[in-house]
């Protein structure tokens, strides 16, 4: 006898209690598949969103091969140097922007503003920056243009000339021939760009030492601690008319001094509590950035930041190579011997700078 459709034995009964846990069963599954798609989608959106920031950011970052443009004619590397970066400041002063901040408008393409040898001894615990004046008259060596044309070498050109006529590889080669310094990496910081960075992190507090009136950049701050935004810093670093003997030896002192105090807060900055505004820091300071080709992604220059972690800003030597007015041009420097070369000898063999070899005749000491 065949058993009647609505009965519990019958599968397809709607009592039965075998059909009933099936479909639950099955919409349980359903729930779990698409729970779990959720999540994926979740984990495949996130890494990709982390993917592209990575990206961006290793983007923005433009690198110079050193090393293939200079070759084999360098200053050794000895094994107790330390490390040795050429930091540079980069200026373009085109545009409407500039001619506000009184950087002269009608002046195209880039220039080396700052030029500073910043050595980290063994153990990355200290360091010492050594500027080089920009109207310095230095021999510049024969180099290879970024076309591959030569141009020759020359005497008594501007150290500030040899960024715009040929190149940063020319400058790292300049610096090596002038000092006997090993360059490990290279550093270029655009200062057009880097006003955004200082507005990313907050502004930057310095302790002017006088009163600046600068009518050219329109500058006017008293002596005492102020906090600049990136237009206020901009103008800080390459004011000359409002401080000093109104040259660019008297400017100095105050680049030397802002980078400092930029360091110093990008360090105490919560990069880990905010992830936004640790983007935002990121991405200014790899936009005007760029390096040698050892440091030019993401990973190596973070790696090259971890391991300077130890380096306090606030404990950085820093000073000017020593220089005398140049007897033909008084309008220009020369390195001032000995106490040029003594610099330079301490930091080839990494031991302390002496006292006597810091006093610029320039300066007056």
């Amino acid at each position: 006898m065949s058993q009647d459709a609505s009965t519990p034995d019958n599968p397809s009964s709607p009592e039965n209690p075998r059909r009933g846990r099936r479909r639950v069963r099955t919409r349980g599954r359903r729930i779990r598949r698409a729970l779990l798609l959720s999540v994926l989608v979740i984990v495949i959106a996130a890494g990709g969103t982390a993917y592209w920031l990575y990206s961006r950011l290793d983007g923005n970052i433009k690198g110079v091969d050193i090393d293939k443009a200079l070759g084999d004619d360098r200053p050794e590397k000895l094994p107790t140097s330390g490390q040795n970066l050429l930091v540079l400041g980069s200026d373009s002063r085109a545009g409407a922007e500039n001619r506000a901040l009184g950087g002269g408008g009608g002046v195209s393409g880039a220039r080396s503003d700052t030029a500073m040898v910043v050595h980290i001894p063994e153990g990355r615990s200290r360091a010492v920056a050594v500027s080089i004046p920009r109207d310095t008259l230095v021999t510049r060596p024969q180099c290879v243009r970024s076309d591959g044309s030569t141009m020759d070498s020359a005497h008594r050109v501007m150290f500030n000339s040899v960024y715009s006529q040929v190149g940063p590889a020319c400058v790292v080669k300049t610096v090596e021939k002038m000092s006997g310094v090993r360059i490990d990496h290279y550093l270029e910081i655009n200062f057009a760009g880097f006003k955004d960075l200082v507005d990313a992190i907050g502004g930057v507090t310095v302790d002017v030492p006088q009163d600046i009136h600068d009518q050219a950049s329109g500058l006017d701050l008293t002596a005492g601690s102020h906090k600049l935004n990136g237009t206020e810093s901009l103008s800080y670093v390459r004011t000359r008319h409002g401080i000093g003997d109104g040259s660019d030896l008297g400017r100095i002192g105050l680049q030397q001094q802002f980078l400092l105090a930029l360091l110093t807060e990008v360090k105490s900055q919560d990069l880990l509590g905010s992830p936004a505004n640790t983007y935002r820091i990121a991405s200014s300071a790899t936009k005007s950035l760029t390096t040698d080709e050892g440091l030019a992604s993401l990973r190596s220059l973070s790696e090259f930041a971890r391991s300077m972690n130890g380096v306090d800003p606030g404990s950085m030597e820093t000073l000017m190579l020593p220089v005398a007015y140049d007897r033909i041009d008084p309008n220009r420097v020369v390195a001032a011997q000995p106490q040029a070369e003594t610099v330079w000898k301490a930091l080839r063999e990494d031991s302390a700078i002496p006292g006597s070899a810091k006093k610029s005749p320039a300066t007056g000491g």
